[in-house]
């Protein structure tokens, strides 16, 4: 228990000074004197600053690829709307970024940079992603549940509104004077953003959205 304590201070460490200084601003030494453990700590668990910079960014997008996952695998089979199974997964994602909020920004940060890292990520987890999401929408159409054929657009756009509260949270609280981290400002976005969703499909589908099983995942 003692170890797996220490190992999560130093994770957490790592998360608050990668935000504020920068991967490439801070060293192992800052790491584990912030966490309060051994540099040999850091190496034992991770490797390096790199491997520690690795094991973040695959288990945060780990965890927000599978909060697509889990309504892409319930399609099959199922007769329910796509418009809800893709509600469900917006809500799951935006409540997972806001449970890592300070990771979620890191990450979605570092994805902006060209690295060997990131093109491995993009390759794997955020084509999955892109995937998942298209994959809803071509059931959709298929289905008869939108308005038109779905394209690459929808997904960008939608991808850029489920990042921004995370990606830019300084940005909203100092320009808009919201709070992206508060459970009101969640649930006002997540309704704005089931509107702009409902305007792709057809009425008879988005006369009630169901996005009660999102919760309990």
């Amino acid at each position: 228990m003692e170890k797996k304590a220490s190992k999560e201070k130093v994770i957490d460490a790592a998360i608050e000074l990668f935000n504020v200084k920068g991967f490439t601003g801070c060293s192992v030494r800052d790491i584990a004197n912030k966490a309060g453990a051994n540099v040999a700590l850091i190496s034992y668990y991770f490797g390096s600053k790199q491997g520690l910079l690795e094991h973040l960014m695959t288990e945060f997008l780990e965890g927000y690829v599978s909060a697509i996952e889990t309504q892409w695998k319930k399609v099959d089979g199922s007769e329910d709307l796509i418009f809800d199974r893709l509600l469900n997964a917006i809500w799951n994602v935006m409540i997972y970024q806001q449970k890592h909020h300070e990771l979620a920004r890191f990450a979605h940060r570092e994805i902006t940079l060209d690295t060997i890292l990131v093109r491995e990520l993009m390759s794997t987890y955020l084509s999955k992603e892109k995937n998942y999401y298209h994959s809803l929408l071509e059931v959709a159409f298929d289905r008869g549940e939108l308005n038109t054929k779905p394209n690459e657009y929808f997904v960008l756009q939608l991808r850029g509104m489920l990042t921004l509260p995370f990606l830019h949270p300084q940005y909203i609280r100092e320009v808009y004077h919201l709070m992206p981290h508060e459970s009101d400002f969640l649930d006002q976005y997540f309704s704005e953003l089931c509107e702009w969703v409902a305007t792709h499909f057809k009425d008879s589908v988005t006369a009630s959205p169901n996005i009660g099983e999102a919760a309990d995942n």
